[in-house]
């Protein structure tokens, strides 16, 4: 049996997507909070007067804030079973979810707390702050984790992250450790659900220090085991469009790294000052025993100065992440569509994924196409399909409405649609292909906007 009959072969029964324990996990978070809200529940007696109710929803405002700062932080712990089974860009926005709700809940707790504890002294707001802050234990610590968390917000809303370099927005973000570390002291010294309850403080002792253990393993004792391991270092770069170059990556028994078409490492590259910064980018082809490709667009200061890597510069990575591979396959025939760069991960799906597959590209111009050979190469090889769509000669814009979506695919509808590109690109081909008849099961995406 040849490759391409053996390529054929699997379009007879497609392996069925694996479960993904996305509902799971969403539901063992929920239950956390309505335990932390069943704490306090417990804990409280009748609640009297203005006072009273300001301070009681103070307190839970503050457990529960507490509670999703641990979430926060596990988020970040790069867990593989929800980066690579959920999905990198699914639980990034669960994490930015989480982020809005413990702002939220943070300044829910100081004004209402203060609010309450002003009414009880019968004193200023302004004079109950100051004593707080400066009288009561481990606030000063609390105060300190406060701005951290509000500094991490504000450069994390859309209107400021468009003006926030790729650098500041990660060593912010970094903060947030800090501000977790400060605020746990002030939950158990001044917390009253935690006075007096050694089941609930052993509770809360386990939740961040397990929390504290993922992150220790999975973003610092794996990565440097990884990276002894295999040794990586840059081999080539080479340019493929206007802004676009492939990074080729040696190393030592990369195979055995687990990393399939589809996915991505966070690379930093320790050389021409790229080394403070970690960036998530796709593998453009499947990885073979002794090398790796990466296809970066100069998008900002890091992508940017790729095209400047020279051949030996050491590579640290941490990987592999996301959860858009062969995995997700329910059908015998896929459509991938990519959106500009967002051709990298499809490009290496385009080479491995089982059955007839179509690829769509949308670029500006034929010069724009970065791999455009290797793409056609590979459609010759495996007799499989590629479109392309561009803008006409006046800039017009191509048709990727549902009806044309459906003339250029056959039963589309009856396909895995695989989608990388753009935010803005992705939603709205999203849109189309639903109205195309596409079920919403069969479309795989994933985003890296960050």
């Amino acid at each position: 049996m040849t490759t391409v009959d053996a390529h054929r072969a699997a379009t007879a029964l497609p392996p069925a997507a694996r479960r993904s324990p996305a509902g799971p996990v969403l539901a063992l978070l929920w239950a956390g909070a309505f335990a932390v809200l069943a704490l306090w529940w417990s804990d409280t007696g009748s609640v009297i007067g203005a006072a009273g109710w300001l301070t009681g929803a103070g307190r839970i405002a503050g457990l529960l804030c507490g509670y999703t700062c641990a979430v926060l932080v596990g988020l970040m712990a790069r867990v593989p079973l929800l980066e690579r089974r959920i999905g990198s860009d699914r639980v990034a926005r669960w994490h930015a979810m989480a982020g809005r709700y413990t702002v939220c809940l943070l300044v829910a707790h100081v004004v209402l707390i203060l609010a309450g504890y002003a009414a009880q002294d019968r004193q200023s707001v302004l004079h109950e702050t100051v004593t707080v802050v400066l009288d009561y234990p481990d606030m000063l610590k609390a105060t300190a984790a406060t701005v951290i968390l509000f500094a991490v917000g504000i450069t994390s809303a859309r209107a400021a992250r468009r003006r926030t370099s790729y650098e500041v927005w990660y060593y912010v973000h970094l903060l947030t450790y800090a501000a977790v570390f400060l605020a746990f002291g002030h939950q158990l010294a001044l917390g009253d659900d935690f006075n007096g309850n050694a089941v609930a403080t052993a509770a809360w002792y386990v939740l961040y220090l397990g929390v504290a253990a993922l992150v220790l393993w999975f973003r610092i004792l794996v990565p440097v085991r990884f990276n002894r391991r295999h040794r990586m270092r840059v081999e080539s770069v080479q340019r493929e469009a206007p802004g676009v170059y492939s990074v080729v990556v040696r190393g030592r028994r990369l195979d055995e790294t687990g990393a399939r078409a589809g996915q991505f490492f966070r690379w930093r590259f320790l050389g021409e000052g790229m080394g403070w910064t970690s960036t998530p980018y796709s593998l453009s082809a499947p990885p073979r025993p002794d090398l790796m490709r990466i296809t970066v667009k100069a998008l900002g200061g890091h992508s940017a100065a790729v095209s400047l890597l020279r051949p030996g510069t050491r590579v640290w990575a941490e990987g592999p992440y996301g959860a858009m591979t062969a995995d997700r396959r329910t059908a015998a025939r896929s459509l991938l569509i990519a959106g500009g760069v967002g051709i990298t991960p499809l490009r290496a799906l385009f080479e491995t994924l089982p059955g007839e597959v179509t690829l769509l590209y949308r670029a500006r111009t034929a010069e724009d196409l970065a791999l455009g050979q290797e793409l056609e190469a590979l459609a010759r090889w495996r007799d499989a399909k590629v479109l392309y769509a561009l803008n006409g000669p006046r800039g017009e814009r191509p048709d990727l409405s549902a009806g044309a979506l459906r003339s250029a695919v056959t039963d589309l509808a009856g396909h895995d649609v695989y989608l990388c590109g753009p935010h803005s690109f992705a939603q709205d081909v999203y849109r189309e292909l639903r109205a195309a008849g596409v079920p919403d099961r069969r479309i795989h995406h994933e985003s890296f906007e960050l």
